[in-house]
């Protein structure tokens, strides 16, 4: 009869994603926080032109959030390799929490003027670089590596479902009450905020240095916990100000510089920057078709609901079907059913027909990015999570924008038809391009220094 296991022998267990109280508060906290950030996504623009009548400057406002966000967004990424993550993040929400009463209670008061929403913009988007990378990092951090399928796919499904219930939910609060949006985003603010305190994330500062092998799995409580690792001794402010002034350039060089040395890896990082850029230059040209063809606000609006509830569907069922084709392959694939669905929505079959191909591929995107994140969260060393985070997020962010500038000029000269074939055409030749490279074809998520 074998002998009974000691007592006090630790056995790591692997707790179950859904009794993963950090990651599931942390989950919480942004489904609740970006459905009020989508409830102002409609609100915002309705309120600036009731209150100025110009277009222009209600763009100014969103566009004012968006630069903030793109400027800021790589020192971020350094400055959370660098701080204590968790209170990164406290901080950050606890930011955006007040900057949403503030305007919460201007609205309220009749007291808004457009400087408000510009400014108050700017500083939502300085603290939404800060809370990207560090959700990034936090969710390496709490969720053991056999889990990250099902937990990126929990977080595609939160970020469909918002934007598919929070623009039609703000328009509907908003005819109740001008003030009413802005008070529940206010309030999904400190509800985010609470539970990143009750989280109690590792704080893992990207000084301290990486241990030779991780706990197997980071959410198990050890039957003997070790206290938490003391904050090291603060470092004089002019040491700390030389410090940043030399290496913020050298340490965001780092992250790319080690992407280069990624052969795969930076492929598929380039290949994931093309197709944003193209599949962002088929939606200007679809509102295009949709008005050739006589359909109205509402049909267009119909259509490109398609997104949202493929996408939700797809969310759902992300984490299995991702295990089914590794990355390399999968990029191979997805921009050929794009470019294929693009095509497919010029076929002569009234308004409402490009809702159809519009579902279809997007119930495939978000395995896409439930992959890619995987692969990023996986092989990413921790010590440079939060730049690669910020590195990417701004390469997207830079090329996204250029996407419908490309599709309204096409739209312009070919017709919205005859655009959609011809980016479906290009999507195609994408498919065959990255076929053609060894590296995405046999691409399985590993980097040289797994090797």
């Amino acid at each position: 009869m074998p002998d009974a296991p000691a007592p006090w022998k630790e056995i790591a267990v692997t707790v179950p994603l859904r009794r993963n109280t950090q990651f599931q508060l942390l989950w919480l906290g942004s489904a609740v926080s970006q459905l009020g950030t989508e409830l102002t996504k409609l609100a915002m623009p309705l309120l600036v032109l009731a209150l100025t009548g110009s277009p222009g400057l209600a763009g100014v406002v969103t566009g004012a959030r968006l630069a903030a966000l793109v400027i800021t967004q790589m020192p971020a990424g350094v400055w959370v390799d660098r701080w204590d993550r968790r209170r990164t993040l406290i901080m950050s929400q606890g930011v955006q929490t007040l900057a949403a009463a503030v305007l919460a209670a201007l609205v309220m008061t009749d007291s808004a003027a457009i400087w408000h929403f510009v400014a108050l913009g700017i500083v939502d988007g300085v603290c939404t670089a800060f809370v990207g990378p560090v959700r990034t990092t936090a969710i390496r951090a709490v969720v053991p590596e056999e889990q990250l399928h099902s937990a990126y796919a929990q977080e595609e499904s939160r970020g469909h479902a918002a934007r598919l219930i929070g623009p039609p939910l703000g328009g509907l609060l908003y005819g109740f009450g001008r003030a009413i949006p802005f008070v529940v985003d206010a309030i999904t603010f400190a509800v985010a905020l609470v539970c990143a305190i009750a989280a109690r994330l590792p704080r893992r500062p990207g000084t301290t240095p990486q241990p030779t092998a991780e706990p197997l799995h980071p959410t198990a409580e050890p039957l003997h916990p070790t206290p938490e690792t003391p904050e090291p001794a603060p470092t004089p402010k002019s040491a700390t100000a030389a410090t940043t002034k030399r290496s913020m350039r050298r340490e965001a060089g780092e992250a790319l510089a080690w992407l280069w040395r990624q052969p795969g890896l930076r492929e598929v990082c380039a290949a994931v920057l093309a197709l944003n850029l193209l599949g962002g230059a088929g939606m200007l040209p679809l509102i295009v078709l949709v008005g050739e063809r006589g359909g109205s606000a509402f049909t267009t609006g119909t259509v490109f609901a398609g997104i949202g509830i493929g996408g939700l569907i797809g969310a759902l069922l992300s984490g299995r079907a991702a295990k089914l084709l590794p990355p390399g392959k999968l990029l191979i694939v997805f921009p050929a059913l794009l470019g294929l669905a693009y095509a497919a929505m010029a076929l002569p079959f009234g308004p409402w027909w490009p809702f159809v191909p519009m579902l279809l591929v997007s119930l495939v995107t978000p395995t896409l990015n439930v992959v890619m994140n995987v692969v990023l969260t996986r092989v990413v060393p921790d010590h440079m999570l939060g730049r690669m985070d910020a590195l990417l997020g701004l390469a997207g962010t830079g090329l996204t924008p250029l996407g419908p500038v490309i599709g309204g000029a096409l739209a312009a000269t070919l017709g919205g038809a005859g655009t959609l074939v011809l980016v479906g055409a290009l999507l195609l030749a994408m498919s065959a391009t990255t076929a053609a490279s060894r590296e995405v074809r046999h691409f399985t998520g590993t980097t040289a220094d797994d090797a």
